[in-house]
C-alpha cells in the first residue's frame, strides 16, 4: 500500500526513455481495474511520439505536461460495449487510477489529465486521434520518469468519516 500512500500528481519529467516493458505494465494495471458488470468498457491509446504529445498539450490549458512527458495514455470508453449504461466513467476512473498505482510502483511519475465531461477536449482529442464516434477520450496520463519530488501528503481526516449515521 506504500504506492497508494505516496503517490503524487507528477508534471516534470527527465528525457530517459519508458521501456515498452513498463508501458505494457501500466496497461495491465488499468486492465486489472474492477468494472460494472465485469464489461471492460475500455480502449487504451499509447502516444510515445513528442511531436503528437505536443499536439495533445494543447487540449486544454492544464495539459501543458503532456508536451513533457516520454509518453501518455489516452483512456477511452466504447459505447458499444457498454451494457450498465453510464458506468463507464466509473471503469475509467478505476483503470485511471490503477495506471497511476503502479507508475509509482515503478518509479514513474504520472499525473491524471482530465478530458471528460468538457465537450471541447472530448471533440480536440477525437478529432485528433480520428476516434470512431463510439470511442469517448476520458483522461490523458502523461508519465515519465520524475524531474520532480512532490512532499507526500497525509490526507486522512476524521472529521470525513461517518459510523452507522452522519
Amino acid at each position: 500500500m506504500n504506492s497508494i500512500f505516496t503517490r503524487r500528481s507528477i508534471r516534470r519529467y527527465t528525457n530517459k526513455q519508458v521501456s515498452d516493458e513498463y508501458i505494457n505494465l501500466l496497461l495491465r494495471a488499468a486492465m486489472s481495474a474492477p468494472s460494472a458488470g465485469n464489461e471492460r468498457p475500455w480502449h487504451f491509446l499509447v502516444i510515445k511520439d513528442h511531436s503528437t504529445l505536443q499536439q495533445l498539450s494543447k487540449t486544454h490549458f492544464h495539459a501543458s505536461m503532456v508536451a513533457l512527458a516520454q509518453a501518455a495514455i489516452i483512456i477511452c470508453a466504447d459505447l458499444n460495449l457498454e451494457i450498465k449504461k453510464g458506468m463507464w466513467v466509473q471503469d475509467s476512473s478505476a483503470a485511471a487510477e490503477n495506471i497511476l498505482i503502479e507508475a509509482t510502483e515503478l518509479g514513474l511519475g504520472a499525473v491524471w489529465v482530465g478530458v471528460y465531461p468538457r465537450e471541447e477536449r472530448v471533440k480536440h482529442i477525437s478529432n485528433l486521434f480520428m476516434l470512431p464516434n463510439n470511442i469517448i477520450p476520458f483522461c490523458i496520463i502523461p508519465f515519465g520518469y520524475p524531474d520532480e519530488q512532490p512532499e507526500s501528503i497525509n490526507r486522512f481526516d476524521q472529521t470525513r468519516i461517518h459510523f452507522e449515521k452522519w
